[in-house]
């Protein structure tokens, strides 16, 4: 799913070309089109972005945005799923959700599919952390594990049923276990 153009281009040529389906993404200087997400991605994507907004959105903490481009240091991600503190989401000029977004998102989750590298995801995730993300999530549906990343600690690996997944601290009130997320895959 690599995309090798003729030349080097820039994160400025590369968002300036036409969109694709599914979204490409601009990762030191190459250019990666994300999988197509199938029904265990999918599946897992939609319930946890309902689950996160109906604990964070209300009280306008945060806000859980799915395939949202994420453009920082010279890079252009799509999370699956993007979850950004209420004081860091852009506004235009009429205090509506701008389209550009230039910051790395708060709490990032990707959801691996069967044809994606685990490892170029690790990476993405990892240098978003250094870069202000508060916590990642890798979630592989094949495994049924979760492992969640954090700025300077271990990375922890959550793959019993009963197992609570930490949260970043904005999301407090958020309980999730991985039997609940894994679960969404029997309904």
């Amino acid at each position: 799913m690599v995309q090798t153009p003729s030349k080097s281009l820039t994160l400025e040529e590369f968002l300036q070309l036409p969109e694709t389906k599914p979204a490409s993404e601009y990762l030191e200087g190459e250019i990666i089109q994300k999988p197509m997400p199938k029904g265990k991605h999918s599946s897992i994507q939609a319930e946890l972005i309902i689950a996160i907004t109906a604990v964070v959105k209300p009280k306008k903490i945060a806000r859980a945005f799915p395939e949202l481009r994420c453009i920082f240091d010279g890079r252009a991600i799509v999370p699956d799923i993007a979850v950004f503190t209420w004081d860091r989401i852009p506004r235009d000029e009429n205090g509506e959700i701008a389209n550009i977004f230039t910051a790395p998102p708060n709490w990032l989750i990707e959801i691996l599919s069967p044809e994606q590298s685990q490892t170029k995801v690790t990476k993405k995730i990892l240098h978003a952390l250094k870069h202000g993300t508060q916590m990642g999530w890798l979630i592989d549906p094949q495994e049924k594990t979760i492992f969640v990343y954090s700025p300077q600690q271990q990375t922890e690996v959550f793959d019993e049923l009963e197992q609570q997944i930490p949260v970043p601290a904005f999301a407090s009130d958020l309980r999730l276990t991985v039997a609940e997320i894994f679960g969404w895959l029997l309904e």
